[in-house]
């Protein structure tokens, strides 16, 4: 019996004849989940944020980031891709996790995982705040046994505790470091600058198993030597790349809730992940945007055109794979 050939992906809403600004804000206006029944690359928000140690918003990134994504359109000449046509990519809505408990909320977030992802999608996940990651690395680990990890932040988030709490956004690669989960031949941090509590903070990072590429290393070394050694880094194992919008200068992402000065330009970011495309890229995340201290969409625009670049990259993947 031969087998029936792959159904079309539907695409996101014709903007050339429905404006932009009418209609549902689903990321790049693309069908929901359960308008197509099942997804290659699944985008699910996770309003969460009580993992935050400073300004409080992030639970309302996802929407943001959404509303910002109605400008993408469905062909990409960066990557040469029509990511759209090459995969059937759907915007999955929100994982709901209990605001009051974070122990129950990583639960849930991982429950909701293990479902997206074991019907075969890849996730491309919109935060909330870093608390998320080490649930989603769970889930994805489930799948692919440990993974490598690139870490785009202007911090290390691989503290022990804040307040005696195991589980915040500064906390979930060192939490993921010791459940064993990812690969600790191939972890990078990019993008790090800023005050640190003391020397110790790095020496302990070094341990876990990090590399570390500054801000000022992209600056001095350029994107393209950075994206080679990265690549080099990570060879041919699975990838995830958990991406946090204050890696980006304040100038460029003013919406989130512990900027630190001295960043990434919002090009520097897309070029560098532009140039990850031929890794394998299982799924990521994309956090911390926190609207309300955002102005004219600055920083929910640079994040919707990076899940865009990250997206187009997984379904590249998934296309060639079929053949």
């Amino acid at each position: 019996m031969s087998t029936p050939a792959p159904r079309e992906p539907r695409g996101p809403v014709d903007s050339s004849r429905i404006p932009r600004y009418a209609g549902p804000a689903t990321f790049a206006r693309l069908p929901r989940l359960d308008e197509v029944g099942t997804a290659d690359v699944a985008v699910v928000g996770v309003p969460f944020d009580t993992g935050v140690s400073y300004r409080p918003g992030a639970r309302f990134g996802g929407n943001a980031i959404r509303e910002a994504s109605r400008l993408l359109r469905p062909y990409n000449p960066a990557q040469d891709a029509s990511p759209f046509a090459l995969a059937q990519v759907a915007d999955a809505g929100d994982i709901a996790a209990n605001p009051f408990n974070i122990d129950e909320a990583v639960e849930t977030i991982e429950a909701a995982a293990d479902d997206i992802l074991g019907t075969g999608a890849r996730m491309m996940t919109l935060g909330g705040d870093h608390t998320i990651a080490l649930p989603l690395l769970r889930s994805v680990a489930k799948k692919h046994g440990p993974v490598a990890l690139l870490h785009f932040d202007a911090h290390l988030d691989t503290w022990d505790t804040y307040f005696g709490a195991e589980y915040t956004h500064g906390t979930p690669f060192r939490r993921a470091v010791e459940e064993g989960i990812l690969d600790t031949s191939a972890l990078s941090h990019v993008g790090t600058r800023g005050p640190l509590y003391g020397k110790k903070d790095l020496d302990d990072d070094a341990k876990m198993g990090f590399g570390i590429v500054t801000s000022a290393d992209v600056m001095r070394r350029g994107v393209d030597e950075v994206a080679d050694q990265l690549r080099q880094r990570i060879g041919d194992r699975p990838l995830y790349i958990s991406i946090d919008i204050d890696v980006l200068d304040p100038a460029h992402a003013p919406g989130t809730g512990t900027p630190e000065a001295g960043g990434l330009t919002s090009r520097e970011l897309l070029e560098i992940v532009r140039g990850l495309a031929d890794c394998h890229l299982v799924s990521a995340d994309l956090v911390e945007v926190a609207p309300a201290y955002d102005h004219a969409e600055i920083t929910s625009v640079a994040a919707s055109h990076t899940a865009y670049e990250l997206t187009t990259i997984m379904s590249r993947q998934i296309a060639a794979a079929r053949g």
